[in-house]
Protein backbone atom coordinates (compact mmCIF):
# COMPACT_ATOMS: atom_id res chain seq x y z
CA UNK A 1 0.00 0.00 0.00
CA UNK A 2 1.16 3.59 -0.65
CA UNK A 3 1.08 5.53 2.60
CA UNK A 4 1.73 9.15 3.57
CA UNK A 5 2.54 9.99 7.18
CA UNK A 6 2.03 13.60 8.22
CA UNK A 7 4.66 14.49 10.81
CA UNK A 8 8.22 13.23 11.35
CA UNK A 9 8.15 13.39 15.14
CA UNK A 10 8.34 10.46 17.51
CA UNK A 11 5.14 8.68 16.41
CA UNK A 12 5.26 9.68 12.75
CA UNK A 13 8.84 8.70 12.02
CA UNK A 14 8.73 5.41 13.92
CA UNK A 15 5.40 4.47 12.29
CA UNK A 16 6.58 5.43 8.81
CA UNK A 17 9.90 3.62 8.97
CA UNK A 18 8.38 0.49 10.49
CA UNK A 19 5.56 0.35 7.94
CA UNK A 20 8.20 0.61 5.20
CA UNK A 21 10.12 -2.25 6.82
CA UNK A 22 6.89 -4.28 6.68
CA UNK A 23 6.74 -3.78 2.92
CA UNK A 24 4.59 -0.69 2.40
CA UNK A 25 5.78 2.33 0.41
CA UNK A 26 5.86 5.31 2.75
CA UNK A 27 6.46 9.03 2.44
CA UNK A 28 6.75 11.15 5.60
CA UNK A 29 5.72 14.79 5.32
CA UNK A 30 7.08 17.65 7.42
CA UNK A 31 7.14 21.43 7.00
CA UNK A 32 10.72 21.65 8.29
CA UNK A 33 13.18 21.31 5.35
CA UNK A 34 16.05 20.57 7.73
CA UNK A 35 14.22 17.62 9.29
CA UNK A 36 13.29 16.31 5.86
CA UNK A 37 16.86 16.60 4.56
CA UNK A 38 18.27 14.94 7.67
CA UNK A 39 15.75 12.11 7.44
CA UNK A 40 16.53 11.51 3.77
CA UNK A 41 20.20 11.23 4.72
CA UNK A 42 19.29 8.35 7.01
CA UNK A 43 19.72 10.36 10.21
CA UNK A 44 16.71 10.17 12.56
CA UNK A 45 15.62 13.46 14.13
CA UNK A 46 14.88 11.57 17.37
CA UNK A 47 16.81 9.01 19.39
CA UNK A 48 15.13 5.62 19.45
CA UNK A 49 16.68 2.16 19.67
CA UNK A 50 16.90 0.45 16.28
CA UNK A 51 15.37 3.33 14.35
CA UNK A 52 18.49 4.52 12.54
CA UNK A 53 19.28 1.05 11.21
CA UNK A 54 15.76 0.59 9.81
CA UNK A 55 15.77 4.10 8.35
CA UNK A 56 19.04 3.53 6.52
CA UNK A 57 17.80 0.17 5.30
CA UNK A 58 14.59 1.52 3.77
CA UNK A 59 15.56 5.05 2.69
CA UNK A 60 15.10 5.68 -1.04
CA UNK A 61 13.63 2.21 -1.59
CA UNK A 62 10.38 2.06 0.36
CA UNK A 63 10.73 5.21 2.47
CA UNK A 64 11.46 8.90 1.93
CA UNK A 65 10.57 12.27 3.42
CA UNK A 66 9.26 15.40 1.72
CA UNK A 67 7.92 18.90 2.31
CA UNK A 68 5.51 18.52 -0.63
CA UNK A 69 2.25 17.92 1.24
CA UNK A 70 -0.07 17.91 -1.76
CA UNK A 71 1.97 15.49 -3.82
CA UNK A 72 2.26 13.11 -0.89
CA UNK A 73 -1.53 12.94 -0.52
CA UNK A 74 -2.24 12.68 -4.23
CA UNK A 75 0.24 9.85 -4.75
CA UNK A 76 -0.80 7.68 -1.81
CA UNK A 77 -3.86 5.62 -0.85
CA UNK A 78 -3.91 6.29 2.88
CA UNK A 79 -2.71 9.19 5.05
CA UNK A 80 -1.76 8.91 8.71
CA UNK A 81 -1.96 12.08 10.81
CA UNK A 82 0.82 11.97 13.42
CA UNK A 83 1.26 15.57 14.52
CA UNK A 84 1.63 16.85 18.07
CA UNK A 85 -1.29 17.51 20.42
CA UNK A 86 0.27 19.42 23.35
CA UNK A 87 -1.77 19.96 26.51
CA UNK A 88 -2.04 23.52 27.88
CA UNK A 89 -3.49 22.59 31.26
CA UNK A 90 -7.08 23.00 30.15
CA UNK A 91 -7.32 21.11 26.88
CA UNK A 92 -5.18 19.51 24.19
CA UNK A 93 -4.07 21.86 21.44
CA UNK A 94 -5.70 20.71 18.21
CA UNK A 95 -4.29 23.48 16.03
CA UNK A 96 -1.88 21.12 14.22
CA UNK A 97 -4.62 18.53 13.75
CA UNK A 98 -6.98 21.18 12.39
CA UNK A 99 -4.43 22.63 9.97
CA UNK A 100 -3.45 19.23 8.62
CA UNK A 101 -7.11 18.27 8.25
CA UNK A 102 -7.77 21.42 6.25
CA UNK A 103 -4.79 20.76 3.97
CA UNK A 104 -5.85 17.16 3.44
CA UNK A 105 -9.36 18.30 2.58
CA UNK A 106 -8.13 20.87 0.07
CA UNK A 107 -5.97 18.24 -1.59
CA UNK A 108 -8.75 15.65 -1.67
CA UNK A 109 -10.86 18.16 -3.59
CA UNK A 110 -8.39 17.61 -6.45
CA UNK A 111 -8.30 13.83 -6.08
CA UNK A 112 -10.88 11.52 -7.63
CA UNK A 113 -9.73 8.23 -6.12
CA UNK A 114 -10.95 6.99 -2.74
CA UNK A 115 -8.55 7.97 0.03
CA UNK A 116 -8.43 7.00 3.70
CA UNK A 117 -7.40 9.46 6.41
CA UNK A 118 -6.28 7.99 9.72
CA UNK A 119 -5.66 9.90 12.95
CA UNK A 120 -2.79 8.38 14.94
CA UNK A 121 -2.12 11.42 17.12
CA UNK A 122 -3.49 11.04 20.64
CA UNK A 123 -6.76 12.99 20.78
CA UNK A 124 -9.61 13.03 23.30
CA UNK A 125 -12.72 10.98 22.51
CA UNK A 126 -14.85 12.61 19.84
CA UNK A 127 -12.06 14.49 18.06
CA UNK A 128 -11.84 12.41 14.89
CA UNK A 129 -15.55 12.63 14.14
CA UNK A 130 -16.24 15.98 15.80
CA UNK A 131 -13.23 17.98 14.57
CA UNK A 132 -11.32 16.22 11.79
CA UNK A 133 -14.36 14.99 9.84
CA UNK A 134 -16.18 18.33 9.39
CA UNK A 135 -12.97 20.16 8.48
CA UNK A 136 -12.07 17.64 5.77
CA UNK A 137 -15.63 17.55 4.45
CA UNK A 138 -15.85 21.33 4.24
CA UNK A 139 -12.42 21.75 2.62
CA UNK A 140 -12.89 18.88 0.15
CA UNK A 141 -16.58 19.20 -0.68
CA UNK A 142 -16.76 15.43 -0.16
CA UNK A 143 -18.57 13.16 2.27
CA UNK A 144 -16.86 10.92 4.82
CA UNK A 145 -17.86 7.29 4.46
CA UNK A 146 -18.72 7.54 0.80
CA UNK A 147 -16.13 9.77 -0.90
CA UNK A 148 -13.27 9.20 1.55
CA UNK A 149 -12.55 7.01 4.55
CA UNK A 150 -11.84 8.29 8.04
CA UNK A 151 -10.43 6.34 10.95
CA UNK A 152 -8.57 6.45 14.24
CA UNK A 153 -5.62 4.13 14.91
CA UNK A 154 -3.97 4.85 18.29
CA UNK A 155 -0.34 4.00 18.95
CA UNK A 156 0.92 2.06 21.97
CA UNK A 157 4.62 2.77 21.70
CA UNK A 158 6.97 2.88 24.68
CA UNK A 159 9.80 5.33 24.23
CA UNK A 160 13.05 3.43 24.00
CA UNK A 161 11.14 0.36 22.80
CA UNK A 162 9.04 2.00 20.08
CA UNK A 163 10.49 0.10 17.12
CA UNK A 164 10.12 -3.23 18.93
CA UNK A 165 6.56 -2.33 19.98
CA UNK A 166 5.53 -1.31 16.47
CA UNK A 167 7.07 -4.33 14.78
CA UNK A 168 5.68 -6.76 17.37
CA UNK A 169 2.43 -5.22 18.66
CA UNK A 170 0.35 -6.80 21.40
CA UNK A 171 -2.85 -5.44 19.85
CA UNK A 172 -3.98 -3.23 16.99
CA UNK A 173 -6.95 -0.93 17.54
CA UNK A 174 -8.84 0.24 14.45
CA UNK A 175 -11.61 2.82 14.67
CA UNK A 176 -13.53 3.65 11.51
CA UNK A 177 -16.57 5.66 10.49
CA UNK A 178 -17.71 2.76 8.30
CA UNK A 179 -16.85 -0.81 7.34
CA UNK A 180 -15.00 0.25 4.20
CA UNK A 181 -12.60 2.33 6.25
CA UNK A 182 -12.10 -0.51 8.72
CA UNK A 183 -11.45 -2.96 5.90
CA UNK A 184 -8.82 -0.66 4.40
CA UNK A 185 -7.16 -0.25 7.81
CA UNK A 186 -7.17 -4.00 8.30
CA UNK A 187 -5.51 -4.34 4.91
CA UNK A 188 -2.80 -1.94 6.08
CA UNK A 189 -2.05 -4.18 9.06
CA UNK A 190 -2.46 -7.53 7.29
CA UNK A 191 1.34 -7.85 7.33
CA UNK A 192 1.16 -8.17 11.13
CA UNK A 193 0.15 -11.81 11.42
CA UNK A 194 -1.38 -13.32 14.55
CA UNK A 195 -2.06 -10.00 16.31
CA UNK A 196 -5.37 -9.34 18.07
CA UNK A 197 -7.29 -6.63 16.21
CA UNK A 198 -10.06 -4.53 17.72
CA UNK A 199 -12.49 -3.07 15.16
CA UNK A 200 -14.54 -0.29 16.67
CA UNK A 201 -15.64 3.33 16.32
CA UNK A 202 -13.18 6.24 16.25
CA UNK A 203 -14.51 7.54 19.57
CA UNK A 204 -13.97 4.20 21.29
CA UNK A 205 -10.50 3.87 19.77
CA UNK A 206 -9.61 7.28 21.18
CA UNK A 207 -10.87 6.24 24.61
CA UNK A 208 -8.90 2.98 24.53
CA UNK A 209 -5.67 4.94 24.12
CA UNK A 210 -6.35 7.25 27.06
CA UNK A 211 -7.56 4.43 29.26
CA UNK A 212 -4.48 2.32 28.54
CA UNK A 213 -2.15 5.12 29.62
CA UNK A 214 -4.31 6.11 32.59
CA UNK A 215 -4.33 2.61 34.07
CA UNK A 216 -0.52 2.32 33.89
CA UNK A 217 -0.06 5.78 35.41
CA UNK A 218 -2.47 4.80 38.20
CA UNK A 219 -0.43 1.68 38.96
CA UNK A 220 2.72 3.78 39.29
CA UNK A 221 1.14 6.34 41.62
CA UNK A 222 -0.47 3.57 43.68
CA UNK A 223 2.95 1.97 44.18
CA UNK A 224 4.46 5.31 45.13
CA UNK A 225 1.65 5.97 47.62
CA UNK A 226 2.36 2.62 49.27
CA UNK A 227 6.09 3.33 49.21
CA UNK A 228 5.63 6.68 50.90
CA UNK A 229 3.54 5.05 53.62
CA UNK A 230 6.24 2.41 54.14
CA UNK A 231 8.81 5.18 54.62
CA UNK A 232 6.54 7.07 57.04
CA UNK A 233 5.88 3.99 59.18
CA UNK A 234 9.55 2.98 59.23
CA UNK A 235 11.00 -0.51 59.30
CA UNK A 236 9.23 -1.50 56.05
CA UNK A 237 10.78 -1.64 52.59
CA UNK A 238 8.36 -1.21 49.69
CA UNK A 239 10.53 -3.49 47.55
CA UNK A 240 9.82 -6.38 49.91
CA UNK A 241 6.15 -5.42 50.12
CA UNK A 242 5.69 -5.40 46.35
CA UNK A 243 7.63 -8.65 45.98
CA UNK A 244 5.09 -10.27 48.28
CA UNK A 245 2.20 -8.71 46.39
CA UNK A 246 3.53 -9.80 42.99
CA UNK A 247 3.60 -13.45 44.08
CA UNK A 248 -0.19 -13.47 43.96
CA UNK A 249 -0.87 -15.98 41.18
CA UNK A 250 -3.49 -13.65 39.72
CA UNK A 251 -0.67 -11.21 38.99
CA UNK A 252 2.15 -13.65 38.33
CA UNK A 253 0.52 -16.98 37.39
CA UNK A 254 2.12 -20.36 38.00
CA UNK A 255 2.18 -22.64 34.95
CA UNK A 256 1.36 -26.37 35.17
CA UNK A 257 5.08 -27.18 35.14
CA UNK A 258 5.57 -25.00 38.21
CA UNK A 259 7.25 -22.12 36.40
CA UNK A 260 6.08 -18.68 37.47
CA UNK A 261 5.33 -16.09 34.79
CA UNK A 262 6.36 -12.51 35.66
CA UNK A 263 4.29 -10.20 33.43
CA UNK A 264 6.02 -7.05 32.30
CA UNK A 265 3.24 -4.86 33.69
CA UNK A 266 4.48 -5.58 37.21
CA UNK A 267 7.29 -3.09 36.57
CA UNK A 268 4.59 -0.42 36.91
CA UNK A 269 4.02 -1.69 40.47
CA UNK A 270 7.45 -0.56 41.64
CA UNK A 271 7.97 2.60 43.66
CA UNK A 272 10.16 5.39 42.32
CA UNK A 273 10.46 9.13 41.82
CA UNK A 274 7.47 9.39 39.47
CA UNK A 275 6.49 9.03 35.84
CA UNK A 276 7.25 11.52 33.08
CA UNK A 277 7.52 11.64 29.31
CA UNK A 278 5.25 12.89 26.59
CA UNK A 279 2.32 10.55 27.27
CA UNK A 280 1.37 9.70 30.84
CA UNK A 281 1.31 13.20 32.40
CA UNK A 282 -0.29 14.84 29.35
CA UNK A 283 -2.83 12.12 28.68
CA UNK A 284 -4.00 11.71 32.26
CA UNK A 285 -4.39 15.48 32.67
CA UNK A 286 -6.22 15.71 29.35
CA UNK A 287 -8.61 12.94 30.41
CA UNK A 288 -9.25 14.74 33.70
CA UNK A 289 -10.03 17.97 31.84
CA UNK A 290 -12.21 16.13 29.34
CA UNK A 291 -14.14 14.51 32.17
CA UNK A 292 -14.79 17.86 33.83
CA UNK A 293 -16.16 19.28 30.60
CA UNK A 294 -18.48 16.29 30.39
CA UNK A 295 -19.68 16.97 33.92
CA UNK A 296 -17.87 13.94 35.34
CA UNK A 297 -14.93 14.81 37.63
CA UNK A 298 -12.13 12.24 37.57
CA UNK A 299 -11.20 12.19 41.26
CA UNK A 300 -9.06 9.04 41.08
CA UNK A 301 -6.97 10.36 38.20
CA UNK A 302 -6.62 13.72 39.94
CA UNK A 303 -5.02 11.84 42.84
CA UNK A 304 -2.75 9.98 40.42
CA UNK A 305 -1.37 13.28 39.15
CA UNK A 306 -1.09 14.79 42.62
CA UNK A 307 0.92 11.82 43.93
CA UNK A 308 3.17 11.93 40.88
CA UNK A 309 3.85 15.67 41.13
CA UNK A 310 4.84 15.27 44.79
CA UNK A 311 7.12 12.29 44.19
CA UNK A 312 10.33 14.16 43.22
CA UNK A 313 10.15 15.89 46.61
CA UNK A 314 10.53 12.48 48.26
CA UNK A 315 14.00 12.19 46.74
CA UNK A 316 14.95 15.62 48.03
CA UNK A 317 13.61 14.80 51.51
CA UNK A 318 15.74 11.66 51.64
CA UNK A 319 18.81 13.61 50.51
CA UNK A 320 18.27 16.29 53.16
CA UNK A 321 18.05 13.62 55.86
CA UNK A 322 21.70 12.90 55.09
CA UNK A 323 22.85 16.36 53.95
CA UNK A 324 20.67 18.98 55.68
CA UNK A 325 22.60 21.91 54.17
CA UNK A 326 23.08 21.52 50.42
CA UNK A 327 24.87 24.81 49.81
CA UNK A 328 28.24 24.17 48.22
CA UNK A 329 27.73 20.40 48.22
CA UNK A 330 28.82 18.48 45.14
CA UNK A 331 26.16 16.05 44.03
CA UNK A 332 26.13 13.45 41.25
CA UNK A 333 22.81 13.25 39.42
CA UNK A 334 22.63 10.05 37.41
CA UNK A 335 19.93 9.95 34.77
CA UNK A 336 18.23 12.95 33.15
CA UNK A 337 15.75 11.36 30.74
CA UNK A 338 12.40 10.31 32.19
CA UNK A 339 13.22 6.67 31.40
CA UNK A 340 16.13 4.67 29.94
CA UNK A 341 16.78 4.17 26.21
CA UNK A 342 15.55 7.63 25.25
CA UNK A 343 16.79 11.21 25.35
CA UNK A 344 13.29 12.53 26.13
CA UNK A 345 13.29 14.84 29.16
CA UNK A 346 9.68 15.96 28.92
CA UNK A 347 8.14 15.89 32.41
CA UNK A 348 11.23 14.08 33.72
CA UNK A 349 11.45 13.96 37.54
CA UNK A 350 15.06 15.10 37.09
CA UNK A 351 13.84 18.58 36.14
CA UNK A 352 12.20 19.62 39.45
CA UNK A 353 14.87 17.81 41.44
CA UNK A 354 17.76 19.57 39.68
CA UNK A 355 15.94 22.90 39.84
CA UNK A 356 15.59 22.65 43.62
CA UNK A 357 19.16 21.44 44.09
CA UNK A 358 20.46 24.44 42.16
CA UNK A 359 18.23 26.78 44.15
CA UNK A 360 19.71 25.33 47.35
CA UNK A 361 23.22 26.16 46.13
CA UNK A 362 24.38 22.65 45.28
CA UNK A 363 26.97 21.95 42.60
CA UNK A 364 25.76 19.27 40.20
CA UNK A 365 27.75 16.76 38.18
CA UNK A 366 25.27 15.10 35.83
CA UNK A 367 25.52 12.02 33.65
CA UNK A 368 23.08 10.44 31.22
CA UNK A 369 24.15 8.21 28.33
CA UNK A 370 22.05 10.06 25.73
CA UNK A 371 20.02 12.93 27.25
CA UNK A 372 22.72 15.46 28.12
CA UNK A 373 22.20 17.60 25.04
CA UNK A 374 18.50 17.85 25.90
CA UNK A 375 19.43 18.84 29.45
CA UNK A 376 21.65 21.63 28.16
CA UNK A 377 18.69 23.05 26.27
CA UNK A 378 16.73 23.19 29.54
CA UNK A 379 19.39 24.19 32.06
CA UNK A 380 22.24 25.55 29.95
CA UNK A 381 25.79 24.35 30.45
CA UNK A 382 26.98 26.91 33.00
CA UNK A 383 25.28 25.75 36.18
CA UNK A 384 25.76 21.99 35.68
CA UNK A 385 28.87 19.97 34.91
CA UNK A 386 27.97 17.37 32.31
CA UNK A 387 30.21 14.34 32.63
CA UNK A 388 31.26 12.01 29.84
CA UNK A 389 31.43 8.90 32.00
CA UNK A 390 29.76 7.45 35.07
CA UNK A 391 33.08 7.38 36.91
CA UNK A 392 33.66 11.05 36.20
CA UNK A 393 30.20 11.94 37.50
CA UNK A 394 30.69 10.34 40.91
CA UNK A 395 34.24 11.61 41.44
CA UNK A 396 34.67 13.92 44.42
CA UNK A 397 30.96 14.24 45.27
CA UNK A 398 29.18 14.20 48.62
CA UNK A 399 26.21 12.10 47.47
CA UNK A 400 24.95 10.21 44.43
CA UNK A 401 21.33 10.54 43.26
CA UNK A 402 20.00 7.96 40.79
CA UNK A 403 16.96 9.09 38.78
CA UNK A 404 16.82 6.88 35.65
CA UNK A 405 17.00 3.10 35.27
CA UNK A 406 19.94 2.96 32.87
CA UNK A 407 21.56 -0.50 32.90
CA UNK A 408 24.96 1.16 33.08
CA UNK A 409 24.16 2.25 36.63
CA UNK A 410 24.35 -1.34 37.80
CA UNK A 411 28.10 -0.74 37.95
CA UNK A 412 27.59 1.57 40.92
CA UNK A 413 28.21 -0.98 43.71
CA UNK A 414 31.73 -1.69 42.41
CA UNK A 415 32.45 1.99 41.73
CA UNK A 416 31.17 3.37 45.03
CA UNK A 417 32.65 0.65 47.22
CA UNK A 418 36.14 1.65 46.05
CA UNK A 419 35.94 4.88 48.07
CA UNK A 420 37.72 5.02 51.42
CA UNK A 421 34.75 6.98 52.80
CA UNK A 422 31.51 5.40 51.53
CA UNK A 423 29.22 7.73 49.60
CA UNK A 424 25.50 7.76 50.21
CA UNK A 425 23.45 6.55 47.24
CA UNK A 426 19.92 7.96 46.97
CA UNK A 427 18.15 5.45 44.74
CA UNK A 428 15.16 7.24 43.25
CA UNK A 429 14.25 4.19 41.16
CA UNK A 430 14.96 1.33 43.60
CA UNK A 431 16.79 -0.47 40.81
CA UNK A 432 19.81 -1.53 42.91
CA UNK A 433 20.12 -3.98 45.80
CA UNK A 434 20.58 -2.07 49.07
CA UNK A 435 22.67 -4.97 50.44
CA UNK A 436 25.45 -4.09 48.00
CA UNK A 437 26.11 -0.64 49.46
CA UNK A 438 27.66 0.59 52.67
CA UNK A 439 25.34 3.62 52.63
CA UNK A 440 22.04 3.36 50.78
CA UNK A 441 18.73 5.17 50.92
CA UNK A 442 15.82 4.95 48.56
CA UNK A 443 12.18 5.68 47.93
CA UNK A 444 9.83 3.64 50.12
CA UNK A 445 12.10 2.52 52.96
Amino acid sequence: MNISVIGTGYVGLVSGVCLAEKGHRVVCVDIDPHKVAQTNQGIPVIFENGLEALLKKNISSRFNATTDFERAILETDLSIIAVGTPFDGDQIDLSYIQEVSRQIGETLRKKHAYHVVVVKSTVVPGTTEGVVLPIIEQASGKKAGSDFGLGMNPEFLREGMAVEDFMNPDRIVLGGVDERTLDRLQELYRVFEGVDIVRTTPKTAEMIKYTANAVLATMISFSNEIGNLCAALGGIDVVDVMKGVHLDKRLCPIMPDGQRIIPQFTTYLEAGCGFGGSCFPKDVKALIAHGKKAGHPMSLLESVIRVNENQPQQVLNILKDHLPDLKGRRLAVLGLAFKPETDDMRESPAIPIITQLLSAGANIQAFDPVAQDEAKKLFGDNCITYCETLSHAIAGVDAVILLTRWEEFRKLPDLLNKNDVPLILIDGRRMLDKQHFARYAGIGM
